[in-house]
């Protein structure tokens, strides 16, 4: 049972001292567990299982949450001395709204005791696994979808010592399931990532290849999960000081797990369950049997916008998204980049507009109220550039047409792992392949040429065919060229 918080700390405790409208639509403890989610962070917490509340609360079923952490205990810490409850404040730019969530039935840390998250996905009462462990985690080649099969992931496959890895961790889990024959489950991935559901199935398929599983727990497996895709789309800034200051005005407790979001919310998910869900649809997702097309206008039009604000935000010297808009001329090249470009890159879903909802994506980026900090959406580049924009590039070229406003992107990114911005203060690199990006530069002549054949030579990044294209190679080098020599500011006002 989890630890009752003190007079002056969210829990159970002190429901009744917070306001009528703050309340959970659940009560911790009276939901039995039917989903464990991996990644137990502060999308999770502003996205999933506020939709999975919702669901809970409007049509029933034991579909609590139990919230795994693979790594950092503090999340989990604070949680567990909550009683597993959390508070998400919308940010709007007419006022905030706190609300408390009671979704969570229980959390673990998976650093701490693995052995008890591979028995939770082995539990037939479990029959909804969910993730959002970022791009990186998935340990994916986000150019090939291949599985990077390095030292922990090897040992976690071929070893019987504890995993350590998110790939570990759900083979072991599954391998569990199927010797205790419980029942069939949906893995679903609710990270960024181009057809998540599909990804999933290639990364445990590997996963088990490699761990030489034999036919038996490989067949049940394969008859008994399913990978349905999602589409997720909600601005969750970091929690800061902040966070937990504005949801300790409203609810009149401390929250030391609180987080915020915009207003926005969107879950779309392929309907693929085997052993049911949650009413999720009375909860406002979009059941569908394809989320690709939802997907991609996400990932190419949002992300795609979201990383070139950032970029370009964070060589200006800029901190948020919000302010980064105001910049002159940087709101036409958007609608550009958009209308031109992404526009014509793919099919929308039916009925959508793309340039109309790219007009929303300014729209929500233009929240004040939302601090979304541009160094924070610049990190780990080489993991979310190819889906954001490299595939709008190849596509485009793919069909004989330009993608000048796309290659201005990839020059912005390529100009911000220099690390400097326009006034020479120092830009952090925070990235996966980060030793490699220093060692290509280092090895480079210092010119924009040099720099564009060191990096499109990451085969991680640039696909080949799109690394010998002329024409992108000649875009980049030209935006690059300019953000060099003039700075953001001016290349903005000369990029009509």
């Amino acid at each position: 049972m989890a630890v009752s918080a003190g007079a002056d700390r969210l829990g159970l405790a002190t429901l009744r001292r917070l306001p009528v409208e703050s309340r959970p639509l659940l009560r911790p403890g009276t939901v039995p567990a039917g989903i464990v989610h991996l990644g137990l962070g502060a999308f999770h917490r502003a996205h999933q299982a506020v939709h999975t509340e919702a669901a809970v609360g409007a049509a029933g079923g034991d579909w609590g949450i139990v919230g795994v952490a693979p790594r950092s205990t503090a999340v989990v810490d604070a949680l567990a001395a909550q009683d597993n409850l959390f508070s998400v404040t919308t940010l709007a730019a007419e006022g905030a709204a706190t609300r408390v969530v009671g979704a969570l039935a229980g959390v673990r840390h998976a650093a701490g005791d693995p052995a008890a998250v591979v028995r939770l996905l082995a539990d037939p009462a479990i029959r909804v696994v969910t993730l959002t462990v970022t791009e990186k985690a998935h340990q994916l080649d986000p150019v090939t979808g291949t599985l990077r099969a390095d030292s922990d992931l090897v040992a976690d496959l071929t070893t019987d010592r504890p995993p350590r890895t998110v790939p570990g961790l759900l083979v072991r889990g599954l391998l569990a399931r199927a010797a205790a024959d419980a029942g069939p489950v949906a893995l679903v991935s609710c990270d960024n990532l181009p057809a998540n559901g599909r990804r999933l199935r290639g990364l445990v398929t590997q996963a088990l290849a490699l761990a030489r599983v034999p036919d038996g727990p490989a067949g049940w497996i394969e008859r008994q999960v399913r990978f349905p895709g999602t589409m997720v789309d909600r601005i969750v800034p970091a929690p800061t000081p902040d966070t937990v200051d504005t949801a300790r005005r409203a609810l009149g407790v401390t929250d030391l797990a609180a987080v915020a979001a915009e207003p926005y919310s969107q879950w779309v998910i392929e309907d693929d369950f085997p052993a049911g869900r949650p009413a999720w649809e009375r909860a406002g997702a979009v059941l569908t049997a394809d989320a690709g097309p939802w997907e991609r206008l996400k990932l190419r039009t949002l992300n795609g916008v979201h990383s070139a604000t950032a970029y370009l935000g964070a060589l200006a010297g800029v901190e948020t998204v919000a302010e980064t808009l105001a910049l002159p001329g940087l709101d036409a090249v958007l609608r550009r980049l958009v209308a031109e470009d992404v526009a014509a890159s793919f099919t929308p879903p039916p009925d959508v507009s793309v340039p109309a909802y790219g007009e929303e994506v300014l729209g929500r980026f233009g929240n004040p109220a939302i601090r979304h900090r541009t160094l924070q959406i610049a990190m780990d580049g080489s993991q979310k550039l190819p889906q954001r924009v490299l595939h709008t590039i190849a596509d485009l070229r793919a069909a004989g047409r330009p993608a000048r406003w796309a290659a201005l992107v990839v020059a912005a990114w390529l100009r911000f792992l220099l690390g400097h911005a326009d006034d020479g203060r120092p830009l952090p690199l925070d990235d996966p392949l980060a030793d490699r990006i220093r060692a290509a530069l280092a090895a480079a002549p210092g010119t924009p040429a040099g720099v564009v054949d060191a990096l499109f030579a990451l085969r991680e990044v640039f696909p080949a065919d799109l690394a010998a294209d002329d024409e992108v190679r000649a875009d980049v080098t030209g935006w690059l060229t300019d953000l060099e020599r003039h700075g953001v500011r001016a290349t903005l006002a000369g990029a009509g």
